[in-house]
């Protein structure tokens, strides 16, 4: 074989060679492209899914972020309760309550003029904490956009008798029709003095929104189940099946002699 012949063959095979590491070069190339395309996915991806986390559970029309604004008056650890009656009174009672509750309801119907009798007379003092179970276990605002207003008419005074108008106006539990701040403004029309500019801006601005979400939390932490829940000086009389309006009106008495 001559010279030549063999530095043909050998020129071919070198160039054979480099098309050879120019292909697997190109598909290291091809392969790292879709590598990287395949993490930026995954990266979009979880990054979708993080927005999306980050805003499961919000309501929209929320306006709970903000400072604790606690109502005028409220006393009690993290001035989370609400008092009506005389800070001199001997005993008291503590509800929890949430004003889309049905039962709660029922209780304040059937306990109101017994606990007006009682307050009034300053044999007795009632602390109410307001909670949201309703909102959380069936959606919506109404529970708190209720407390809210309710902590508002707190502010002018004027708490329990717009507590109990919103009681005795209460919608179906499946209605959410107190998370119109409307309505809640148009009972309020039933109070006298209280629609006023200055509850509307409450009312509206959700002024103690975040106040009412703490409560919640606080009824969380205490290990509480269910609204409403009644202590008298501690003891929880409303899990007894015999508890009637008069016989929680002869404990009151009985307590306030000890």
């Amino acid at each position: 074989m001559s010279e030549k012949n063999r530095d043909g063959k050998r020129t071919a095979r070198e160039r054979l060679a480099v098309e050879r590491e120019k292909q697997k070069a190109g598909e290291r190339r091809r392969r790292t492209l879709i590598v990287g395309a395949s993490v930026v996915c995954v990266l979009g991806l979880a990054a979708v899914i993080g927005v999306v986390a980050a805003n499961s559970g919000k309501d929209d029309g929320s306006k709970s972020a903000g400072p604790v604004v606690a109502p005028s008056g409220a006393q009690g650890k993290d001035s989370l309760a609400i008092p009506v009656g005389k800070d001199g009174a001997k005993t008291t009672l503590t509800v929890w309550e949430d004003f889309r509750c049905p039962a709660c309801k029922a209780f304040e119907s059937a306990y109101r003029s017994t606990l007006h009798e009682l307050t009034d007379s300053g044999e007795l003092r009632v602390e109410y904490h307001l909670v949201t179970i309703i909102d959380g276990n069936l959606g919506g605002t109404g529970s708190r956009n209720a407390a809210n207003a309710a902590a508002c008419a707190q502010d002018a005074g004027k708490f329990r008798d717009y507590h109990d108008t919103l009681y005795q106006n209460q919608p179906t539990e499946t209605d959410d029709a107190y998370a119109k701040n409307s309505k809640l403004i148009e009972l309020a029309g039933k109070v006298d003095g209280l629609d006023t500019a200055t509850f509307r801006t409450c009312v509206e601005d959700g002024t103690h929104n975040s106040w009412v979400a703490k409560s919640a939390q606080a009824f969380s932490s205490g290990g509480f189940t269910g609204t409403p829940t009644v202590l008298l000086n501690g003891k929880n009389i409303y899990a007894d099946q015999s508890m009637t309006p008069a016989k929680l009106k002869q404990q009151v008495q009985e307590a306030n002699k000890g």
